[in-house]
């Protein structure tokens, strides 16, 4: 086991606003300009913009550490390494004020980082970031809770933060969307070694990405969704994909001793024959042996299918944890370790 490495785990921050301006047609948050997103917010995180895409609904940014989602009244911040995730909320808060935005709610979610003493503050303890939150979000986000949700695998446990205006989330327009965060160390060797550019090929970061795309089959996870790919020198690969008002992301570290890779989408609870699709596909991508799976929804029925789509792969469930937050809903957090051969 390598003594250090770079840290594949990120952290994810969420954040949701009211009060969009009719006179911005619908725009909100996605009039932040590009210089604005990236010296004033992204500064202050510590990472960059390599590749973007956009369509009617939202703006996505693949970042030099993961992923930056920007949609008229919601924001998600995706980062991995030893960025300071947390130091965009200031910031962020400011300037949706300025566009006549309110925030309603925040969810901040994480695994267990593999180099945990190179985490600079807050992300140094978790114990820092929950205070942290708590002193950079107003006061009228007064439910409030932070928890730790346990597994019986040592190396993954799912840290959980949700602050928000209303004690319960009621779903717009009736649709309950699940958010669905996938963690996956030990990469399957082989595999990993997609990840790796080729000294020497002459393939640039956008170049190299569709390649990397297209020969490991992250093309086929979401079929018609539109793909913004990047690979990094000289190793590693990150994606974005947009399928209408839906986002989804995979990020790679193909080190072995700390291989690592994540995979996230949103969708509807109507469409649950998706969940075991993505997740078959997911597995095969990486064939990893340790996983695990945070599912965020208002109802329980996409987390009983998880497990359905795993063990037939050669997963075990090892392990669930539920916990309910302010307007998240239900936390499911499952482990799963690779059957060891008899």
């Amino acid at each position: 086991m390598a003594l250090s490495g770079f840290e594949g785990f990120e952290k994810r921050l969420e954040l949701h606003f009211s009060g969009d301006d009719p006179k911005n047609v619908g725009l909100g948050l996605r009039l932040l300009d590009f210089e604005t997103l990236d010296e004033q917010i992204l500064q202050a995180v510590q990472c960059t913009v390599v590749s973007a895409v956009a369509n009617h609904y939202f703006d996505a940014y693949v970042l030099s550490e993961s992923s930056l989602f920007v949609y008229p009244t919601k924001i998600i911040i995706k980062t991995c390494g030893t960025t300071q995730l947390l130091k965009s909320v200031a910031p962020l808060l400011h300037h949706a004020s300025s566009l006549g935005l309110t925030l309603t709610s925040c969810r901040y979610t994480r695994g267990n980082f593999i180099f945990p003493a190179a985490q600079p503050f807050p992300h140094d303890s978790f114990q820092n970031e929950v205070v942290y939150l708590e002193d950079s979000l107003p006061d009228s986000l007064c439910y409030r809770k932070a928890s730790v949700m346990p597994s019986k695998t040592p190396s993954h446990s799912w840290h959980v933060f949700s602050a928000s205006t209303e004690a319960t989330s009621y779903p717009l327009n009736g649709d309950v969307m699940y958010t669905i965060e996938i963690c996956m160390t030990e990469l399957d060797r082989d595999l990993a070694r997609s990840f790796f550019q080729r000294p020497g090929d002459g393939k640039n970061g956008d170049t190299a990405g569709k390649e990397m795309t297209e020969i490991t089959g992250i093309g086929e996870i979401i079929p018609g969704a539109l793909i913004c790919d990047f690979a990094f020198d000289p190793c590693g690969y990150s994606m974005n994909g947009i399928d209408g008002d839906r986002h989804s992301t995979i990020h790679v570290t193909p080190e072995d001793g700390f291989s690592y890779a994540s995979y996230e989408c949103v969708g509807s609870v109507y469409d649950c024959d998706d969940v075991v699709r993505v997740l078959k596909r997911v597995f095969k991508v990486f064939r990893p042996a340790t996983m695990s799976v945070s599912t965020t929804c208002a109802s329980h029925e996409v987390w009983t299918l998880v497990a359905g789509a795993l063990e037939p792969l050669g997963m075990k469930c090892r392990s669930c944890a539920v916990d309910e937050f302010p307007a998240a809903g239900n936390v499911v957090y499952q482990t799963f370790t690779a059957r060891r051969n008899k």
